[in-house]
C-alpha cells in the first residue's frame, strides 16, 4: 500500500514537473511585444524647464520674484542698473540729431550750388554771345582783335566758373549720400543701446513657476550666467523608457494609463505623442557599443514621450521629476 502511494507520488511529482517546465519554456520564450498591454515604471514626469540668463552686464537693483512664485509672460523678473545704458543710448540721439541736422544743412548748401551753377550758366550764355559778337565784328572790320581776344578770355572765365560751380553742386549732392551712410549708422547704433537698455529689464518669456533663482539684490549680473528658472506646470508631460522589444506594437495615439507613485489610487490618463529616434545611450560621449572582446548584449531603451488628456482632476499636483508607472494598451500587434 505505502508503495503504491509512493509511486503515485512520484508520478504527480514527475507530472507537475513536467508541466512546469513546460509552461516555464512558453512563457520565456513568447515575444514580449504580443503582449496587449506594455509596462515600465522607468518613467518620469517632465516639463521644457525655461533658465532665464542675462543678455547685459550690471549690478541687480530690483528682484520682483521669491522662489516657487507662479509668474505670467511678460511679468518683470529682475532689473538691472541701467545708468550707463541710458548714457549710451542718450549719446547715440544726439549723433542721430547731430546727422541730421548737417543733412538740413547740406539741403540749403546745395540749394545754394544749384543758384551758382545757374547765375554761372546765365554769364556764360552772355559771355557766348559777346564773343560770338566780337568775332563776327572782327571778320568785317568794324571790331578789333583785342575785343575779340578779350571776349574770348571772358568766356572761357565764365565757362570754368560754371564748371567749377556744378562740381560743386555734384560733391554736395555726393556728401547727402555720404550723411545719409553716416546717419543710418548712426540709426543702428541707437537700436541698439535701445535694446541693450531693454534687457535690463528681465521679463518672463513663459508663464510658471520660479525656481533656482540665484539673483540677489546687489549682486553682479553677468551675460550668459543663470539667474533664475521657469518651470512651466501647464505642460507637463512623460519620458517613459521602454525596452527595445515592448515597441513593436506602439503606434502614436494609443492610450496610455499612468500611475503617480506620489498619488495611490490616482490613474491619470494620456496618449503617445512622439518616440525619440534613439536610445539614451546613443546621446553618450562613450556609447556602450563593445566592438572587441566579449560581447553581452543588453536590451536598449528608447524614451517615448507621453502627452497627459486635458481636463483631468490630481493633475494639477503633479511635479516634475515624480516617479510614474506608464501602462500602453497596444491590444496586440494587427
Amino acid at each position: 500500500m505505502t508503495k503504491d502511494i509512493n509511486l503515485k507520488f512520484r508520478i504527480t511529482a514527475t507530472v507537475i514537473t513536467i508541466i512546469s517546465i513546460i509552461i516555464a519554456y512558453v512563457i520565456l520564450n513568447l515575444q514580449e511585444s504580443n503582449f496587449s498591454e506594455q509596462s515600465t515604471d522607468d518613467a518620469y514626469v517632465q516639463t521644457h524647464m525655461t533658465v532665464i540668463v542675462p543678455q547685459v552686464s550690471g549690478i541687480i537693483t530690483n528682484i520682483n520674484v521669491a522662489d516657487h512664485q507662479q509668474v505670467k509672460v511678460g511679468d518683470t523678473l529682475m532689473i538691472i542698473d541701467d545708468r550707463e545704458l541710458k548714457i549710451a543710448v542718450n549719446t547715440a540721439k544726439a549723433v542721430v540729431d547731430n546727422l541730421k541736422g548737417k543733412l538740413k544743412q547740406q539741403q540749403s548748401i546745395i540749394a545754394q550750388a544749384q543758384t551758382a551753377v545757374t547765375s554761372s550758366f546765365s554769364n556764360l550764355k552772355l559771355a557766348e554771345l559777346n564773343r560770338n559778337r566780337y568775332s563776327n565784328l572782327a571778320q568785317d572790320g568794324s571790331g578789333t582783335v583785342q575785343g575779340k581776344q578779350e571776349a574770348q578770355t571772358q568766356w572761357e572765365t565764365k565757362q570754368a566758373s560754371y564748371d567749377q560751380a556744378k562740381a560743386g553742386l555734384e560733391v554736395s549732392k555726393l556728401q547727402i549720400e555720404v550723411l545719409e551712410a553716416e546717419l543710418e549708422k548712426a540709426k543702428a547704433s541707437l537700436e541698439d543701446a535701445e535694446l541693450k537698455l531693454s534687457y535690463t529689464q528681465i521679463k518672463a518669456p513663459i508663464s510658471g513657476v520660479i525656481d533656482q533663482r540665484h539673483g540677489r539684490v546687489g549682486g553682479y549680473a553677468r551675460v550668459g550666467e543663470p539667474l533664475l528658472t521657469i518651470v512651466p506646470l501647464d505642460d507637463l508631460y512623460v519620458e517613459a523608457n521602454f525596452r527595445e522589444t515592448q515597441l513593436v506594437c506602439m503606434n502614436i495615439g494609443q492610450l496610455v494609463d499612468i500611475s503617480v507613485d506620489a498619488l495611490p489610487n490616482v490613474i491619470l490618463k494620456g496618449h503617445i505623442d512622439t518616440f525619440a529616434p534613439a536610445s539614451g545611450v546613443s546621446y553618450s560621449l562613450i556609447p556602450p557599443h563593445n566592438a572587441t572582446g566579449n560581447f553581452t548584449k543588453i536590451t536598449q531603451r528608447l524614451p517615448i514621450r507621453i502627452k497627459f488628456e486635458n481636463e483631468q482632476n490630481n493633475i494639477n499636483k503633479l511635479k516634475v521629476g515624480m516617479s510614474v508607472k506608464t501602462t500602453i494598451k497596444t491590444d496586440k500587434c494587427k
